[in-house]
């Protein structure tokens, strides 16, 4: 037990690290393209390379309970408990500049695709996903990375031209800060797909050991390993004050389209390439329950959103609704 404890230590410092760099490289990233578009796009990319890798593997194997169900996890813990804990740093002294808010009015588009994508998800799986789905998945997320680059551009060219001429700005643009950012970036990106696998296998295992139940595991200590990048990257944007928390809400928002989108896709096709082009992923009756679990919990998380402020009463509200999640997750786990 001794030997899983200092294991799992040590893969959590690893990530810990991993997610520092890739904090870092991102807040400096989004002094060029803006922290909506480096939250939404690389750094959502970034923190679900692993469980991209989970999907494809668990496809291979033809576990699709496992495939599905991983973006329904991290869709419920990411968007409860993952954005509670961000909102109560970013609006006390936990962080290095408070904030009253989080202004998000911002993320209109956002906001309006997380609840398209997961209904069209929940409706389109009543018959399980085929190529089709697959095909729909992948246009949606090209949708939404066409969106969010126009966005981009536009918050470009409305920024003043005096701005140019600042000595700040153009250091910040120069050809040094931008390599040493990106390196910053990939670095923690390439850390956190080396270090998620063996981090949730350790977790699982020191679970295990300690006799942690099955259900507890599947549902809460699994989902906890798996977002445990995401996570800590949020908790370090946060504490960076406006900007950094700014990045964390797009990080958020943008990871679970990703989920919604790239991550069903990429199930789809994975199935496809193992099994052959006719190759379905089946509706059952457990993730029926859960895909109606996370797609109402999705919007009700997301209602404090539709009124542009987010502040400590939201992450409060958002704590329990996740206890709820947590409750009916072992209610449908007992059928």
């Amino acid at each position: 037990m001794a030997d899983s404890g200092l294991l799992l230590l040590g893969w959590l410092g690893e990530l810990v690290f991993a997610s520092w760099l890739l904090s870092d490289g991102a807040e400096h990233l989004s002094e060029r393209w803006g922290g909506r578009f480096v939250g939404r796009t690389l750094l959502s990319i970034a923190t679900t390379l692993p469980e991209i890798g989970i999907v494809v593997a668990a496809a291979k194997d033809g576990s699709y309970d496992i495939a599905i169900g991983s973006a329904l996890g991290s869709n419920l813990f990411m968007m409860t408990l993952g954005l509670s804990i961000m909102l109560i740093i970013a609006t006390t002294r936990l962080s290095k500049a408070p904030q009253k808010f989080i202004d998000v009015k911002e993320f209109k588009l956002d906001k309006i695709l997380l609840v398209v994508t997961a209904i069209v998800g929940a409706i389109m799986f009543i018959d399980g996903y085929d190529v089709v789905d697959g095909i729909i998945f992948t246009g949606l997320f090209v949708a939404y990375l066409i969106f969010a680059f126009r966005e981009m551009k536009k918050e470009k060219s409305s920024e003043p031209l005096e701005s140019e001429l600042h000595e700040n700005h153009v250091q910040k643009k120069s050809k040094k800060h931008f390599v040493r950012s990106m390196t910053l970036f990939v670095a923690g990106t390439v850390g956190i797909f080396v270090g998620a696998e063996p981090f949730v296998h350790s977790l699982e295992g020191m679970s295990l050991d300690v006799g942690v139940s099955v259900v507890m595991l599947a549902v809460i200590i699994s989902p906890i390993a798996g977002e445990m990048p995401e996570k800590i990257s949020m908790i370090l944007l946060a504490r960076k004050g406006v900007r950094g928390a700014s990045i964390a809400v797009a990080n958020v928002l943008g990871s679970k389209i990703l989920n919604n989108t790239l991550l069903l896709s990429v199930a789809v096709f994975a199935a496809m390439s193992y099994k052959g082009f006719a190759a379905k992923i089946p509706n059952t009756a457990l993730l029926e329950d859960q895909m109606i679990l996370v797609t109402v919990i999705t919007i009700i998380a997301l209602i404090p959103m539709f009124k542009n402020k987010l502040d400590l009463k939201s992450g409060i509200l958002l704590l329990a609704l996740y206890a709820v999640g947590i409750g009916f997750q072992f209610v449908l786990s007992s059928f």
